[in-house]
């Protein structure tokens, strides 16, 4: 089955950076769009950014010009590199293989990102 595991998360200050990681296993990697989320507490899980398997990105309009999304098909990874980041970033992210917005398979533990203001 499915099984996706994130790292990189943290604590950091206001205008720091961070790079998140994503190993997915159980599907052809090279074959999948691959998204990023985010739930902050007491909010819903928000779409972040999006890369297709031919390496066409999207963002959400809160993180454009501040995140990269990327892919290494050979590593099975998809990363999310952040950067100035402000305290509304504060949340546990995700990855998820992805339709156009929407999550399509199982969750991951996530892992949590901390801003200090």
């Amino acid at each position: 089955q499915v099984q996706l595991v994130e790292s990189g998360g943290g604590l950091v200050q206001t205008g720091g950076s961070l790079r998140l990681s994503c190993v997915a296993s159980g599907l052809t990697f090279s074959a999948n769009n691959m998204g990023w989320f985010r739930q902050a507490s007491g909010k819903e899980r928000e779409f972040v950014a999006r890369i297709s398997w031919s390496g066409t990105t999207m963002y959400a309009d809160s993180v454009k010009g501040r995140f990269t999304i990327s892919r290494d098909n050979p590593k099975n990874t998809v990363y999310l590199q952040m950067n100035n980041l402000e305290p509304e970033d504060t949340a546990v992210y995700y990855c998820n293989t992805i339709g156009l917005r929407a999550a399509l398979g199982p969750w991951g533990q996530g892992t949590q990102v901390t801003v200090s203001s």
